[in-house]
């Protein structure tokens, strides 16, 4: 009988788990930002260089556990084919396009050079108020101010970072609590927000022909058709919608995915139940903005909804976002998967 049973558990098939990596932040002050390790290896940077640089921080670069660059290089670091347009989408951030008729979203020092004469709020960085590491999570708090055309404070902003990964996955949980200041803050329905990633050009979907964004100001920037050549990004859904198409839909999560070299890639944003708006639109650009606005459903929905969520003074609002970074094919119920474990925190 002892033999029988040893031989079942021997023809069992062998099942390998995903071991969770360590996660290290190393202070990089002299630089202006908080390097992420997680098993030694870079995986992004909390990159606070000042509004005389950046009118936010942000998240930049951010690699695959393979140490491939998913955002784009632009401005800051630019590489060879790479689109010029739009210098304030940088790495990975979170602000928005009109909150009491300021532009956060637009602010960019190349904004300032050309003499723009839109109103723009600025996000300036305040402070790192803890950094700790446990169970093979890291998790980074941070606080910012956003500030008027006058310098004034509008709203406050806590942020908390969770960085997770395992040997081919990278996580970052975002949760960013908003809160007025003196004044009620209403944060109008547009198109350019809220949660949101600036991809490798090897990520953006083929082009044929050249573009032209119009922004809510009338502000025109023109994306011209590049060599396609390696291109292979393509948006999926949780409905199962496909490219460009996933434009102002509804999802609770899209999945980037594509090739960079010989690596498959994949690159995902995951909404949270608990958010405003939820499930969100997506603001998924084929030039390499990827984007999740849970803010602007008048423009979404061709005017059928409208939110305009507005903060009484001293009131906040929390957001819930998860990136995730894949080396490596994923499926639908991978994503699924990652969309339920994110709901339950």
């Amino acid at each position: 009988m002892k033999s029988i049973l040893l031989a079942a558990v021997i023809s069992l098939p062998i099942v390998a788990f995903s071991q969770t990596k360590p996660v290290k932040f190393v202070n990089l002050k002299s630089e202006n930002k908080i390097q992420v390790l997680i098993d030694n290896k870079p995986f992004t940077n909390y990159f606070f260089p000042g509004k005389d640089v950046l009118k936010k921080a942000v998240l930049y670069p951010v690699f695959t556990s393979k140490g491939t660059a998913v955002t784009r290089g632009w401005p800051l670091d630019p590489r060879p084919g790479e689109r010029v347009d739009h210098p304030h989408h940088v790495g990975v951030w979170l602000n928005y396009e009109d909150a009491n008729g300021h532009d956060f979203w637009n602010n960019s020092i190349e904004v300032e050079k050309s003499g723009d004469k839109r109103t723009f709020g600025t996000i300036v960085h305040t402070g790192v108020k803890s950094s700790t590491v446990k169970n093979n999570k890291g998790t980074l708090v941070v606080t910012a101010d956003w500030l008027d055309k006058d310098g004034k404070l509008m709203l406050t902003e806590e942020t908390t970072y969770i960085f997770q990964g395992t040997d081919n996955q990278r996580i970052v949980d975002r949760i960013t609590t908003l809160k007025a200041g003196a004044k009620e803050v209403v944060f109008k329905d547009v198109k350019d927000g809220f949660f949101a990633i600036r991809v490798a050009r090897e990520l953006e979907h083929p082009s044929t022909k050249p573009e032209i964004f119009t922004d809510a100001a009338g502000l025109a920037t023109k994306v011209p058709s590049l060599d396609n050549t390696g291109i292979t990004g393509n948006y999926r859904n949780a409905e199962g919608i496909q490219g460009e198409d996933t434009w102002s839909k509804r999802s609770t999560w899209i999945n980037l995915t594509g090739k960079i070299k010989n690596e498959d890639v994949s690159v995902a944003i995951f909404d949270h139940p608990s958010n405003a708006g939820y499930p969100a639109y997506w603001h998924s650009r084929g030039y390499g903005l990827f984007a999740v606005n849970p803010l602007g459903q008048k423009v979404f929905s061709s005017g059928k909804e409208v939110l305009n969520l507005t903060l009484k003074p001293g009131e906040s609002t929390t957001f819930k976002y998860r990136l995730a970074v894949t080396s490596g094919k994923t499926t639908d119920q991978e994503m699924n998967k990652l969309s339920k474990d994110f709901a339950g925190i």
